[in-house]
């Protein structure tokens, strides 16, 4: 999930004076945030099983983060909350320190010729810098699933909610469902709490396309390739791949002929014993 729309969504020039970390909600990002909320509840209420379901924040330490998690967590009572734990690896993009509003336009315009994965920000990251943390991150969310970090009772359904921000939620999405580059650089940001529901399908694998349409996964930048991939998700096999993924093979080896019948013979006569 993204952070409520924040004062620097409305005006980028706070970014001068404030550092990225702690820019504030609007008003208006506190309302989202409150309403995305009663969202999530009602989501999580009804796709229960049992009434024995709990929740799991994860949260970047920046400002308007934990702000957002604060007003949507009114929606849940302690009963239901089984534990938060803010996470350094799910923070912002660093765009560098104080960020000079003209020069920070004509550097997001650089980007875009070079491509948002790859540019660097002076001074900050890029998203392939991202990519490398949230990588980290992920292998400590399945280190506290598969010990039982998160104290979870067999007997509830658990939900794990991560509070965080539009790039890193893509680059997220990109690690756990292996997106290249090239599919990476077609999306598009969330918007302000806007979230994405990954539903374990009956064979063990995480789906989008148990809960979301294919409009509007279409809406968000996935080809059809990918939409089928989240459709072939909701009832494949835990660790299974998807072979007919053409970015895990045809990709890279379309060219090649599919059997090895059509291999020209090799004559041994026609070999140059000098060379034996």
């Amino acid at each position: 999930m993204r952070h409520g729309e924040s004062r620097g969504n409305l005006d980028y020039s706070a970014y001068s004076t404030s550092p990225d970390h702690q820019i504030p909600l609007t008003d208006v990002g506190l309302t989202q945030a409150q309403d995305a909320g009663a969202r999530l509840r009602h989501l999580i209420s009804t796709a229960s099983s049992t009434d024995s379901w709990r929740v799991h924040f994860y949260v970047s330490p920046y400002a308007r983060a934990q702000s957002t998690l604060r007003e949507l967590g009114r929606s849940f009572t302690k009963k239901r909350i089984i534990g938060v734990r803010e996470e350094c690896r799910i923070r912002e993009q660093d765009f560098g320190n104080f960020q000079v509003e003209e020069r920070m336009k004509a550097t997001k315009r650089t980007r875009q010729m070079f491509g948002r994965f790859f540019y660097r920000f002076p001074e900050g990251e890029s998203a392939a810098d991202v990519f490398d943390r949230v990588s980290s991150f992920l292998e400590s969310l399945w280190r506290d699933i598969d010990m039982n970090r998160l104290h979870h009772d067999p007997s509830h359904d658990l939900t794990l909610i991560i509070v965080s921000h539009g790039l890193t939620s893509q680059v997220f999405l990109m690690k756990w469902f292996k997106w290249t580059v090239e599919q990476f650089e077609r999306l598009n940001n969330l918007g302000n709490c806007e979230f994405r529901v990954m539903e374990l399908g009956d064979g063990g694998e995480n789906s989008l396309a148990i809960h979301h349409t294919e409009e509007e996964m279409h809406e968000w930048g996935l080809d059809a390739d990918m939409i089928a991939d989240q459709k072939w998700r909701i009832n494949a096999h835990k660790g299974a791949l998807n072979g007919n993924c053409p970015w895990y093979l045809d990709a890279f080896f379309d060219h090649l002929d599919d059997s090895d019948d059509n291999e020209d013979s090799v004559d041994e006569s026609s070999i140059d014993s000098s060379r034996l």
